[in-house]
């Protein structure tokens, strides 16, 4: 058994944290808490290094009998979490400061995000439902931290899908199992293809099931809005952030490594849920007054486009960079518009924004940035991430596909144009929003000129996502 524990230092690190933190919260004054926060920023930053190190060096492996793989996408996976786990722990600094729960919030993250990074490099079903474990069972408290009536709604909505979702996952990874007799993807690569054509069908459904929820693509996008708007605005920047990466990144690397010969055609199916999920996210969030809601409806359209490159995963040499790259640039600016709504928590919706440009001008750039950014606007680093993606969905031969999503994302322009117009209107009893604070503030600024970074840099950093997937 490769029992290789240097391997897995980001990993390790978020859990040795988490443990620590909630040990030390439990006698630390309250006003020393803030100790968690900085432990838990500290293991971020070694997990980053340590991947780092590890994609110089070239050390890709299979760890504890294969059923974890280290490789690009894993590495890649693991900086694009690590690093917006650090932001929304910056954005909720000053939310949390002084709070009675402080210690445990931070010690929350650092698990949801542990379970996170399991699900990126699972390579065995079992794995990839104890990541999904791990990282939602802590969400579901994350949801309802304030412990107010919204928080508590959107706490117990995002449980019982979670809850339910989550045992069809289960059933799912048992109905493999039965027509493959093995859970190691690797095994199944061989096995499926001559297995019973229903029994793997139902099996792959019933996974994906798991995986949509976590992501929250349409049909198991329900609790987003509900969450997103009920949520702390740091812990919804989590909620719409966080959870896709893992989810996606896992259902890649499934679909990848153990069916790409299965008759059963899961393409089209992946097609078919990214073309669902990108119009109803965009037709959903078109009327909509509340800020948390549009971005929350922002954020399914999102995932219909990133699904694009999960549905031509074994048809195309591009999906893999594609979806990497898009999954880091929509990290950033999706967290860089948050921690806009994060500064400003008493601007709820649209109308509240009215003089922002006039009496906030930084905090109104960074909005035009990040929202024009979703949009896939140049140079911005989601736009050079879409270009990947509609490229790799017209080689693996969905150009249907790639043209629904040019005119969803021409579609998506109006609703953030409808964000941004007050942005720039000012009359002269406009009075400027009360703001959070410094640290808010520096999370919206960070990540959107990181945004823009990685559309002007992005020729630098695609290699960073190019390479095989280990078996």
């Amino acid at each position: 058994m490769n029992e290789h524990l240097t391997a897995l230092v980001p990993e390790i690190a978020l859990l040795a944290a988490a443990v620590i933190g909630l040990l030390a919260g439990s006698w630390l004054p309250r006003r020393r808490q803030w100790i968690i926060a900085a432990l838990a920023a500290a293991a971020c930053v070694t997990g980053m290094i340590a991947t780092a190190l590890t994609m110089a060096e070239g050390r890709e492996r299979t760890v504890f009998s294969d059923a974890f793989a280290v490789d690009t996408a894993t590495d890649a996976g693991r900086l694009t979490v690590l690093g917006a786990l650090l932001l929304v722990g910056a954005m909720s600094v000053e939310r949390m400061r002084h709070h009675r729960r402080e210690a445990e919030y931070y010690v929350l993250l650092l698990l949801t995000g542990a379970g996170t990074l399991a699900m990126i490099g699972a390579n065995d079903l079992l794995m990839l439902f104890a990541g999904y474990l791990l990282a939602g069972v802590p969400a579901y408290a994350l949801a309802g931290f304030a412990k107010d009536a919204a928080g508590t709604e959107a706490a117990l909505k995002y449980y019982l899908m979670g809850a339910l979702l989550g045992t069809v996952m289960l059933a799912g990874i048992a109905t493999t199992y039965g027509a493959g007799h093995a859970t190691l993807y690797g095994e199944l690569r061989t096995a499926l293809p001559s297995a019973a054509y229903g029994l793997v069908a139902a099996g792959l459904v019933a996974l994906l099931a798991g995986v949509l929820f976590k992501i929250g693509g349409v049909p198991a996008h329900f609790w987003v809005p509900d969450v997103t708007d009920g949520a702390m605005a740091p812990v919804a920047a989590y909620v719409t952030t966080l959870p896709k990466i893992g989810g996606l990144i896992a259902a890649y690397r499934l679909l990848h490594q153990a069916l790409p010969t299965s008759e059963v055609n899961w393409p089209l199916l992946l097609a078919v849920l990214a073309a669902l999920s990108m119009t109803l996210g965009n037709l959903a969030a078109f009327f909509q007054t509340s800020v948390k809601r549009l971005l929350a409806y922002s954020t399914i359209s999102q995932v219909g486009y990133l699904l694009m490159a999960v549905a031509v995963a074994t048809r195309s040499d591009l999906a893999q960079r594609g979806l990497l790259f898009y999954l880091a640039a929509y990290a950033l600016t999706n967290l860089g518009a948050f921690a806009v709504v994060t500064e400003l928590p008493d601007a709820r919706t649209l109308d509240d924004y009215r003089g922002l440009a006039r009496h906030r001008p930084g905090l109104a750039a960074v909005l035009v940035i990040c929202l024009l950014g979703l949009v896939g606007t140049p140079p911005t680093g989601v736009f050079l991430g879409k270009l990947q993606v509609f490229s790799a969905a017209i080689d693996g031969g969905y150009t249907w596909l790639a043209a629904l999503a040019v005119t969803n994302t021409v579609a998506s322009l109006f609703y953030y144009l409808r964000w941004l117009a007050p942005v720039f209107w000012s009359t002269a009893g406009d009075t400027p929003a009360d703001a959070a604070g410094r640290w808010s503030a520096a999370v919206a600024y960070i990540a959107g000129a990181g945004s823009l970074a990685l559309g002007i840099a992005g020729g630098a950093a695609l290699p960073l996502t190019t390479g095989p997937l280990l078996p």
